[in-house]
């Protein structure tokens, strides 16, 4: 077994994005794994997705200990997310051989990205019209049905292509259900993607092309990383995690569904643009609040 350090490096740093947006794992690190270290799709999946099955006990023990999990809940999403994520692998097995199921992973791949992207954006727009209307935080009631299919369609995404336990469940469960804190929301989805990923992993060590060497790399970085990105999460802003995690899901998601490099390069001077607005913009804005106020004459 072959442990490779920068891929170690890597999965500390993708640790740390994980323990401070509580999302990004797979859907960082598989991409990553494909365009940095020209791993194969396939493989690159497999090992990510029996890495994060290592991963994810660490922080569900912790949310369990604090009660920010919703039983009832995990109990109808697991039903729905385990046999979909075995299935997915199946599928993905299904597709064919070689060259060809590598280029379709690759497809899956980024526009799950893009979907992932898209997710975290929808879930701030979410949080923040929940947060306006006031909605008050009582204890959910669980609706079967919709819930079982939130988990069919994540596990099969998961299945896929190790992208989605994180990003799409917790938005599709902030959707389903908006009086969800974001403690409970990380922590409900953190315990049901347990089974989900251990399911999906199953059928990765079955069928698909599990490498131990590049796993091992990743827990050794990723594992401290978690820690050291949860020890930190209560002071970083998330107004600027998000933006970064978004920035480069859309990047990886475009490079791996053959984006040129132009439109790449494109993306990145607009990003930066639209950064910078946003920083002027916030030190304005800062500046008028901290404006002292006229001493009104009587």
């Amino acid at each position: 077994m072959h442990i490779d350090l920068l891929i170690a490096a890597t999965g500390f740093a993708v640790g740390v994005v994980v323990g401070l947006t509580g999302m990004g794992g797979g859907a960082l690190m598989t991409p990553l794994l494909v365009l940095l270290f020209k791993i194969q799709p396939l493989a690159a999946v497999s090992s990510d997705l029996v890495a994060a099955f290592v991963m994810k006990p660490v922080g569900a023990g912790v949310h369990l200990r604090r009660g920010t999990v919703h039983l009832d809940l995990v109990k109808w999403l697991v039903l729905g997310s385990v046999p979909a994520a075995f299935s997915g692998v199946l599928l993905l097995k299904a597709l064919g051989d070689g060259a060809v199921v590598q280029d379709r992973i690759k497809l899956v791949l980024g526009a799950a990205l893009l979907i992932a992207a898209a997710s975290i954006l929808a879930k701030q727009r979410v949080a923040a019209r929940r947060s306006a209307a006031g909605t008050p935080g009582e204890p959910p009631v669980a609706r079967p049905l919709a819930t079982v299919l939130v988990g069919v369609a994540g596990g099969l995404i998961v299945g896929l292509s190790s992208v989605g336990s994180g990003s799409l469940m917790i938005v599709l469960l902030l959707v389903l259900y908006p009086q969800l804190s974001a403690r409970e929301l990380v922590g409900t989805d953190l315990v049901q993607a347990i089974p989900l990923v251990g399911s999906a992993a199953l059928g990765h060590l079955l069928f698909g092309d599990f490498r131990l060497g590049v796993t091992a790399s990743l827990l050794l970085g990723s594992l401290p990383g978690v820690y050291v990105g949860a020890r930190i999460s209560s002071r970083a802003p998330d107004a600027l995690i998000r933006p970064i995690l978004v920035f480069v899901l859309t990047l990886s998601g475009l490079k791996l569904l053959g984006a040129s490099n132009s439109v790449v390069g494109a993306c990145i001077a607009v990003a930066a643009v639209l950064g910078a607005v946003v920083a002027v913009r916030k030190r304005q804005a800062r500046v008028v609040l901290d404006a002292p106020v006229p001493a009104r004459i009587s």
